[in-house]
C-alpha cells in the first residue's frame, strides 16, 4: 500500500469513537474495527469477518481493488467469490490482504492505531452492513473532519501571509536604504530585491528560487516557500530582521549568507517541537484568531 507514515484523526457517529488514517497519497483508511463495536463493542473482529465472509461483500471488495489495485490477484478473488457462502466458508481481513495482495484493507498493531482499516469507500459499505442509519452517522461526521481539515489550511495560509507582511518592510526598507543607489532604474532596484529573497533561500532552504522551479517543473504557479512549515517560516520572519540589520552594519552577501545559515539551523533546531509552535499549528482549533 501507499507509504506508511500517516496522521491519524477522530470522528464520531452515535457515541462511538472511530480512528481515521490519512495516508501520505491523501487517501482516507477508516477503522472497521471501531465501526464494528456499534454492533459488538467486546468482539469487534467476529463483525468484520461475519461481513467479509458474505458473497455481496466480497464482491464489492474485489470490484474495489480491481478498479484500484494494478497488483491485485483475480484469480485468488474467484475462488473466495465460489466458496463465499458455505457454512465452512472463513474470510479475515489477514487472509484477504495475504492472498489477494489487497489494498483496500489494512490490518495494523500498535499502542494507538491497533485494528483493522479500510478505505473510506469499503468503509462506508460495512458501515451499511452494520446498520444503514449508523452508516449516515458516520458519513456526517466524516464530512465535517473533511471541513476542519480544509479550514485549518485557510488558517495556516492566513499564518503564512501574516508573518511575511510583519517582515517585508522592515527587509526592503534595509535594503532600500543601504543597498540600492537613487540613481538606478526600478528595475535594477528589483534585481537586487530578488538577489536579497534569494539570499534568504539559500540562508533557510539551501537553495535558490530558481532552483526550486527547476527542481519542481509542475508547480508553475507556487514558490519555494509555499513549501515552508510553520517552523520555517517563524525562522524566515527572524532572518529578514536579522539580515535587515547586517545590510546596515554593512556586512558583504557572502558573510551575512554564512551567518544567516548558522543563524537557521540554531533556530530551526530550538524550535522543534516545541510548545509555541505546537499551539501556532493548532490555531484551527481556535475560530476567528486571525484576521482576514
Amino acid at each position: 500500500m501507499a507509504d506508511n507514515k500517516s496522521v491519524k484523526s477522530k470522528i464520531h457517529a452515535k457515541d462511538v469513537e472511530i480512528s481515521v488514517i490519512t495516508y501520505l497519497n491523501n487517501e482516507d483508511y477508516i477503522s472497521l474495527t471501531d465501526i464494528a463495536r456499534y454492533r459488538d463493542e467486546e468482539n469487534p473482529r467476529y463483525i468484520i469477518q461475519n461481513w467479509m465472509r458474505t458473497r455481496s461483500a466480497l464482491e464489492f471488495l474485489g470490484l474495489w481493488e480491481e478498479l484500484n489495485n494494478p497488483n491485485f490477484k483475480r484469480v485468488e478473488f474467484d475462488t473466495f467469490k465460489n466458496e463465499s457462502g458455505a457454512n465452512s466458508f472463513v474470510m479475515t481481513p489477514q487472509k484477504w490482504i495475504k492472498s489477494t495482495n489487497a489494498v483496500g484493507i489494512v490490518s495494523k498493531s500498535g499502542r494507538y492505531s491497533s485494528g483493522t482499516f479500510a478505505h473510506k469507500d469499503i468503509a462506508f459499505e460495512f458501515a451499511s452492513w452494520v446498520s444503514p442509519e449508523f452508516k449516515l452517522y458516520v458519513i456526517q461526521d466524516y464530512q465535517r473532519l473533511k471541513s476542519d481539515e480544509s479550514h485549518q489550511l485557510a488558517l495556516d495560509w492566513n499564518v503564512k501571509r501574516l508573518l511575511s507582511k510583519a517582515n517585508y518592510k522592515i527587509h526592503t526598507d534595509a535594503i532600500k536604504q543601504n543597498l540600492i543607489p537613487p540613481e538606478i532604474t526600478g528595475r535594477q532596484q528589483g534585481f537586487i530585491y530578488a538577489n536579497e529573497a534569494d539570499l534568504l533561500n539559500v540562508a533557510l532552504f539551501g537553495k535558490t528560487a530558481a532552483e526550486w522551479r527547476a527542481e519542481n517543473p509542475d508547480r508553475k504557479n507556487e514558490n519555494i516557500r509555499d513549501d515552508a512549515t510553520i517552523e520555517q517560516l517563524l525562522v524566515l520572519a527572524n532572518l529578514e530582521n536579522i539580515n535587515a540589520m547586517l545590510i546596515e552594519q554593512g556586512l558583504s552577501s557572502e558573510e551575512r549568507v554564512k551567518k544567516l545559515n548558522a543563524m537557521a539551523i540554531s533556530q530551526l533546531t530550538t524550535l522543534a517541537d516545541t510548545k509555541s509552535v505546537r499551539e501556532l499549528e493548532n490555531l484551527h482549533n481556535q475560530p476567528n484568531m486571525l484576521p482576514e
